[in-house]
């Protein structure tokens, strides 16, 4: 644990796994201690080994009991609490509710959970949104899916980093994808008892992060993703690219997005939605209360001098500041990508032969593992099976797109040495 001055304010955490493994420096930075809140006794291990001790004063464990777990961490007069990934939402709300500091509130926290009620909840608020249903049993579901036009998409109610998602074109495959979820617990380990079926949304993927701020949504980063076929899945996420502020592309997809995050009563705090422009306009996937994951702060960082992150400290410790800047557009200096190595194989890793050739890519700034030589390797189906992921920055546009395809290349058999 750290061992700063136990006069120093304090910022409390929960769940600071993942890239909110970051927060803490960040608020340290400024001069604050962090204390971290773990959402519950156990934790998935994968997050739990990102997690940082010596970051922290003092950690302090939710069981439940929120007047408990709130005076526990009352003790080191927080000036704030906030989530640090998607697991620690709820609890960020219900902790900073009671304990009277900034907060989102528990009225509408199911609804940034629940990925059937956040639709809802926005519907009502005369956004527009996919057609969806929540179903527990076969025969509900499939009469639902006689009645829509075109392909569905079936997923949990309620996980992260693209858990359980199945694309299903006919009758059998969503059968098939509805055997295999209900019952099973997603990768937060909520049991899915039931599933939510959506339309398919045709259109391109785009992320938009924010920042608020007493309800003044700051943009800090839009993304337009690239998607491939690969490994049995239709829309595996292969890369992306940081758009411009403004263009015909991130203007409706940013007034979209305030609308949703005001149906959803999100005032306060980073703020990760991911969304399709779709023939007929924006259209949500889900957003999420808590910063961008994949570390994507990095090649923002790099591009832009601040990122996600930076704002979220500014909202929270320095709110003047935020305040004068919120309506700011960025600067897109220089570019960004991100490219999601993709693998076919899986067995134990022993090395990656071409890694040179990325690392000698012109715009190449930076690579995160989260399986390296010796580990286990899994194909590639999800945010949780990508082996690599590949950081891009260039003055240029055309570098980054150059250096994004060149990877893409790369990829594949020849990329890993598996036994």
């Amino acid at each position: 644990m750290s061992d700063r001055p136990a006069a120093a304010p304090v910022v409390a955490i929960v769940d600071a796994y993942s890239s909110a493994r970051f927060l803490a420096p960040l608020f340290r930075e400024r001069g604050f201690d962090c204390v971290h809140v773990r959402s519950s006794p156990t934790a998935n291990p994968a997050y739990r080994r990102s997690y940082r001790p010596d970051d922290f004063r003092a950690e302090v464990t939710y069981d439940g009991d929120v007047a408990g777990t709130a005076a526990a961490v009352a003790r080191y007069a927080p000036v704030c609490l906030i989530p640090g990934i998607e697991s620690g939402v709820e609890a960020a709300d219900l902790l900073s509710e009671a304990l009277g500091l900034r907060t989102n509130g528990t009225a509408l926290s199911r609804a940034r959970r629940d990925k059937h009620r956040m639709l809802e909840t926005v519907r009502a608020a005369g956004v527009p949104t996919a057609e969806q249903i929540l179903v527990t049993d076969l025969d509900t579901l499939l009469d639902w899916h006689t009645k829509v036009d075109g392909p569905v998409v079936l997923k949990p109610v309620s996980s992260a980093g693209n858990d359980g998602i199945h694309f299903c074109d006919d009758a059998a495959q969503v059968r098939s994808a509805f055997q295999a979820l209900i019952g099973t617990d997603s990768a937060l380990g909520a049991r899915n008892r039931a599933v939510l079926a959506q339309e398919y949304l045709v259109g391109s993927e785009y992320l938009v992060n924010t920042v608020s701020l007493d309800g003044r949504h700051h943009v800090t980063d839009v993304w337009k993703m690239h998607h491939i076929s690969a490994n049995g899945v239709r829309d595996l996420g292969a890369s992306a690219q940081l758009l411009p502020r403004r263009g015909p592309e991130s203007d409706p997809l940013v007034t979209y997005t305030c609308q949703v995050l005001d149906a959803l009563g999100l005032r306060h705090g980073p703020a990760h939605t991911e969304l399709k422009l779709t023939p007929n306009g924006p259209r949500l996937i889900e957003t999420a209360a808590r910063a961008c994951g994949a570390d994507l702060h990095v090649p923002v960082r790099g591009a832009l001098g601040e990122s996600q992150l930076e704002w979220t400290v500014d909202a929270y410790v320095d709110p003047d500041r935020f305040a004068a800047r919120w309506q700011d557009d960025y600067d897109l200096s220089r570019h960004a990508g991100l490219v999601n190595m993709v693998s076919p194989v899986s067995g134990t890793l022993r090395g990656y032969p071409k890694l040179a050739q990325v690392r000698a890519l012109d715009s190449f700034q930076d690579v995160l593992f989260t399986v390296r030589p010796g580990d286990p390797i899994h194909r590639s189906v999800d945010d949780w099976t990508y082996p690599m992921r590949v950081y891009l920055v260039h003055e240029t546009e055309s570098t980054v797109l150059h250096d994004i395809l060149t990877a893409r290349y790369l990829d594949g058999d020849g990329f890993y040495d598996v036994g």
